[in-house]
């Protein structure tokens, strides 16, 4: 792969608007959100009502502005760690990566999804190769749990699902 140039400027704009208006539509913990361009990366950092500020996540430019490669902030390491989507994939639109983020980063904030927690995590019946359902644990290095898991590899694929 070569190099690949900074995000343009009205790729930088649409990153910028796209993520105030879908925070303001969907996440009401957010007083905004804040978004700084460096390189091929978009930072975002949502800022709550008390004015504390709360780095989310980063986005990496592939030269699409429909889709970036998604990395969320992890405040235990002090970094951005690449991610997978709540989608299940690695790269995606802005406003997926805000939804993900802020599922993990404000998780108790007021904001919890309907018929929460699930109480069917079984979904499939088990089978000699390991659970095949949304997530897999046959034969794949990236392991995950159920949708909205936030302590385990659903959200890194540097560990495994205890």
């Amino acid at each position: 792969m070569g190099h690949m140039p900074a995000i343009p400027e009205s790729t930088r704009d649409s990153i910028t608007w796209r993520l105030i208006l879908h925070a303001q539509q969907n996440w009401p913990q957010l007083d905004k959100v804040q978004v700084t361009c460096r390189g091929v990366f978009a930072y975002a950092a949502g800022v709550l009502p008390s004015g504390e500020t709360l780095p989310l996540f980063r986005l990496r430019y592939g030269g699409s502005a429909h889709s970036f490669g998604f990395a969320i902030y992890s405040a235990a390491r002090d970094r951005y760690e690449e991610a997978l989507l709540l989608t299940g994939l690695p790269t995606g639109t802005p406003q997926e990566a805000l939804d993900t983020a802020c599922t993990v980063h404000l998780a108790g904030i007021g904001h919890e999804p309907e018929n929460w927690p699930p109480t069917n995590l079984r979904s499939y019946p088990l089978s000699a190769g390991g659970w095949l359902g949304w997530g897999s644990f046959a034969h794949s290095p990236r392991r995950w749990c159920w949708p909205g898991c936030t302590t385990c590899c659903r959200w890194t694929t540097s560990r495994t699902c205890g």
